[in-house]
């Protein structure tokens, strides 16, 4: 198992992006060969972390992968790295209802992996009451260490002094205090940040990020922290999440089509499958030769026009839909339905393969685990086949229309399983985003 690190905060919000960022891209500057990993079922920040380290990143996530699963990813992460710095998501402890160390919490991956946790606390409004945090969240989950704290968002030198001298004096040691910043912040949108891909002067911004976390934290100190599970086997397996839908699986990626995990790919090319991106924005279609062609998610909606005046990529969905298997995920699954309404109202038709409508006009979250459950076979399996995945979006269903289901779907919470996304010959698709076979 791979040194590492997790950069944990009570709550979402408190500054593990900036500082995990910022660590990432100074130790690269430094010569460490550092790698990344995110907790939970994110699709933006492991780009980021890549920009970063220079290396790719990969989800860890505790609900929806198998602790074999996990424990190989990890591996994956830390091939040819001195250590890898994991990104917590939201609270450290927040989960859902599971099997012990199934929760999908960070708290589960520090635990099955051995890596101590270094805590960011947004301290504002506070000074010495943080050391009350800090010992809560030491003591709640004896699994897990956390082996020191970063004060962000600190006002002065005073400021800083209350706080890091009350922390101290229950034995955790603060590396660092980052004052109040907006100029390193990162651009966002409904779904998040904005991709990697599409913030402009990257690497301006991840160098500034460094400069700022290299001034204000003991980065060598914070270095030292990085520990493992050594019991855990040392060599990474490589098995896929989920199996390969096809041998040359062609792969929509562009500003439209972006959310593909990077486990899957890895785990797919590991299998022996072949890998093979178009840009329908661009006009491409899927090439012919492929056997199967996959629509992950994105961003859609934002480039409803550009997708139906593309002529080229309907025409060469559709004309390769007849004949093989087609899967969208999310807003691939809205591409694949008959239209989509877009924020400012306006229609576009889509490919009309599924006779699902969908609408981005009137907003509604939809967020959280799912458990799907295929009702036919499809390029993700037989009938049966169980994933773990979830769904993250806004849009709605104006029109189901008469396909037949794609899944039996239902949530982390034990709810009845219902009907989900739509199934029409050798096309499929729903919002459901797929991390692993349930195991």
């Amino acid at each position: 198992m791979p040194h590492g690190l997790m950069i944990a905060a009570p709550r979402s919000g408190s500054g593990k992006t900036t500082l995990t960022l910022g660590l990432l891209r100074a130790l690269r500057q430094a010569g460490v060969a550092v790698g990344g990993a995110k907790c939970g079922p994110d699709y933006i920040d492991p780009p980021f972390h890549q920009a970063a380290s220079g290396r790719p990143s990969v989800n860890l996530d505790s609900w929806a992968m198998s602790p074999p699963l996990l424990t190989d990813l990890a591996l994956q992460a830390g091939t040819g790295c001195e250590l890898v710095v994991c990104e917590a998501l939201m609270g450290l402890f927040d989960g859902v209802p599971g099997a012990p160390g199934r929760s999908g919490s960070s708290a589960d991956v520090a635990a099955a992996l051995g890596w101590p946790v270094l805590l960011v606390l947004d301290v504002s409004g506070q000074s010495q009451s943080a050391a009350a945090i800090v010992k809560g969240c030491a003591t709640y989950d004896p699994r897990i260490a956390i082996a020191g704290a970063v004060l962000n968002r600190v006002g002065s030198p005073r400021h800083a002094r209350l706080a890091s001298a009350a922390i101290e004096a229950i034995g955790i040691p603060v590396l660092g205090a980052l004052p109040r910043s907006d100029g390193i912040a990162l651009p966002e949108r409904h779904l998040g940040l904005v991709q990697a891909g599409e913030t402009s002067d990257l690497d301006v911004r991840l160098d500034r990020m460094a400069a700022f976390v290299s001034e204000h934290t003991r980065i060598g100190a914070i270095r030292a922290l990085a520990s493992r599970r050594d019991t855990m086997p040392g060599i990474a397996a490589g098995c896929p999440a989920v199996s390969p839908p096809g041998q040359r699986i062609a792969i929509a990626q562009d500003a439209a089509f972006s959310f593909v995990y990077p486990h899957l790919l890895s785990g797919w090319r590991a299998a022996g499958a072949e890998i093979r991106f178009f840009s329908p924005l661009a006009g491409q279609g899927p090439d012919d030769d492929c056997d199967t062609c996959w629509l992950p998610g994105g961003y859609p909606e934002l480039h409803a026009g550009a997708l139906a005046a593309s002529d080229r990529f309907l025409r060469g969905l559709r004309h390769f839909a007849q004949t093989r298997p087609v899967h969208g995920e999310c807003g691939g699954y809205m591409v694949l339905g008959t239209a989509l309404t877009d924020a400012a109202g306006a229609g576009h038709p889509m490919a009309g393969l599924l006779d699902v409508a969908t609408s981005f006009a009137r907003r509604k979250l939809h967020l959280g685990y799912r458990r799907a459950v295929l009702t036919g076979a499809c390029c993700l399996g037989p009938a049966g086949t169980a994933l773990r995945g979830h769904e993250f979006h806004y849009a709605s269903v104006e029109t189901q229309g008469s396909d037949d289901a794609f899944a039996l779907v239902s949530d982390a919470y034990g709810s009845v399983p219902v009907p989900s996304g739509g199934r029409r010959g050798p096309v499929t698709g729903s919002f459901f985003h797929s991390i692993a076979a349930e195991a």
